[in-house]
């Protein structure tokens, strides 16, 4: 057996049982995301086996996106477990045969409880098709396992199903991204939606600053102290005037020969970069780019002449927003 041609037909096969599975998409699927939409408990994820799995992945998908879910293994739901089952939940039952024991024997329990039930199925005749009060049809053609035996097409085609289910639910609820941010504050996206300015800037004496006629000695000290590479110049009345950089100490030692007894003024560059502190520090991040830098200074709000701060490319580096 060539393994590349084996490889590539497992996924030829596991392809067109979803492509299979979207043509079949119906109103059944419609009133399947309204049941969703109003429970007004939690989503209830069960099956055996590999459909267990799938069932707990699908669980994992909806809560990370607005919809309250866990996953309820069936065996163990019937010895005690069921107690984690409140009437306002729906239940979505996942079994290929749609004959599964342990899930049968847990259905007079979910229907004493008058709880919802989304049954998805390989075989829209069984038992379990039956007791749901929505069917969606998870017929595959074929197990991409040589023997048909082991679930691979079925339990793909039903994960798919559930992302289905869990997007098409999270569009009608209108969650978006900062939704997603605040459920995933951890991740990457998180933290570029939810950290803020201020929330990594520098302040009080970790803010690099000289006067405007401070003395180049008193400018590069601070900036070497502080080790940001750089520092603000301000006036008498706390107005940022200027930046002096790495790069303007370079260029200044070429202009001056007596460098450390001139003032900040005669080397800073004038109208330095800044940002607001309640920006996202995502859109920090952008703008240096723009600008091709590594810092800007930071005001409480648009329109201000004394800076509260400073946030540094490292800050939002260390950070994870970069």
């Amino acid at each position: 057996m060539n393994v590349i041609d084996e490889a590539k037909r497992v996924l030829r096969v596991e392809a067109q049982s979803i492509l299979d599975l979207a043509e079949r998409i119906d109103e059944n699927f419609s009133r399947a995301v309204e049941l969703l939409y109003y429970c007004k408990g939690k989503v209830v994820l069960m099956g055996m086996g590999k459909s267990g799995l799938v069932g707990r992945k699908i669980a994992s998908t909806f809560a990370s996106t607005g919809t309250p879910a866990f996953f309820l293994h069936p065996a163990e739901g019937v010895n005690g477990d069921f107690g984690m089952l409140a009437k306002e939940d729906v239940v979505i039952a996942i079994s290929n045969s749609g004959e599964t024991r342990e899930l049968l024997e847990a259905l007079p329990l979910i229907k004493r409880y008058g709880n919802r039930l989304i049954a998805l199925t390989g075989k829209v005749n069984s038992s379990l098709a039956r007791a749901g009060d929505v069917c969606l049809d998870l017929y595959v053609k074929e197990e991409a396992c040589p023997m048909g035996l082991a679930p691979t097409a079925s339990t793909t085609a039903t994960l798919a199903m559930g992302d289905a289910l869990a997007i098409a639910l999270m569009g009608k609820r209108g969650f978006d991204e900062k939704d997603f941010a605040l459920l995933h504050p951890g991740g990457t996206l998180g933290k570029k939606l939810l950290l803020k300015v201020e929330d990594l800037m520098h302040v009080g004496k970790a803010f690099p600053m000289v006067t405007e006629k401070a003395l180049m000695k008193d400018a590069i000290f601070e900036i070497t102290s502080k080790r940001l590479g750089v520092t603000a110049v301000c006036n008498g009345e706390g107005h940022l005037v200027g930046v002096i950089t790495d790069g303007d100490l370079r260029r200044a030692l070429e202009k001056f020969n007596d460098l450390f007894q001139r003032e900040a003024r005669e080397v800073m560059t004038r109208n330095p970069k800044w940002i607001e502190k309640d920006a996202l520090a995502a859109k920090a991040v952008q703008r240096m780019e723009e600008y091709s830098i590594t810092s800007l200074f930071v005001f409480n709000q648009a329109g201000e002449k004394v800076p509260v701060g400073i946030i540094h490319l490292h800050d939002l580096l260390k950070a994870g927003v970069v």
